[in-house]
């Protein structure tokens, strides 16, 4: 599980820098989330947002919404 969060770093507006568990660092911008609605409408408020915690897998906010740590590979830039 190549695609496991080890460090994640805040950076600005909807940016995070993550680095995965096969060494991989990147930078995702999750700008586009707070638009979806449902579980992620809670972005729409940037302090919520900056408040992300790891989960010893992903990325977490407050226990209720995360996103799939595949997928956060995969956007990684």
């Amino acid at each position: 599980m190549h695609y496991i969060i080890t460090r994640a770093r805040y950076l600005k507006d909807y940016k995070i820098e993550l680095q995965f568990k096969d060494g991989k660092v990147g930078i995702v911008d999750l700008e586009n989330y707070k638009n979806r609605g449902g579980v992620f409408y809670a972005f729409k408020d940037l302090e919520y947002f900056k408040n992300f915690s790891l989960d010893g897998i992903t990325l977490t906010w407050f226990d209720e919404v995360d996103i799939a740590p595949e997928r956060l590979y995969e956007i990684a830039q």
